[in-house]
């Protein structure tokens, strides 16, 4: 499986079938990953981490502390695509790292305000 991201600039296809997407809260300014697997039923969250609590920054349920993260495993079925939409507040985007490698999406240079992430084949 790889994973696609569709942006208004075009198609972007990573051979990973696992990725991290991570960003800094708009407002509390800490940050937040997440950890993906790309599957034949969808996207699957299977861990979630912030290093502050904050506004809009809450763990979830049975979340644990490791010194640095607060860490959990989000109860959630795999998603056929998870959308992004870019924000003003954000510009640096997001970082996507797949395979030792990390790149930057949602960037204003990517066009649009929208991506689409989704398996592909």
């Amino acid at each position: 499986m790889s994973l696609c991201i569709v942006t208004a600039a075009g198609l972007i296809k990573l051979a990973a079938s696992t990725f991290t997407l991570g960003w800094t809260h708009s407002i509390e300014k800490t940050r937040w990953e997440e950890d993906w697997r790309v599957t034949e039923q969808g996207l699957l969250l299977e861990e979630a981490r912030i290093e502050h609590m904050g506004a809009g920054m809450e763990p979830g349920d049975g979340a644990r502390f490791d010194g640095r993260w607060w860490r959990w495993t989000p109860k959630v079925p795999a998603l056929p695509e998870v959308l992004l939409r870019r924000s003003d507040a954000i510009p640096q985007g997001w970082s996507l790292c797949a395979n030792g490698q990390c790149q930057r999406i949602g960037t204003p240079q990517d066009g649009g305000d929208i991506m689409v992430m989704k398996p592909c084949p």
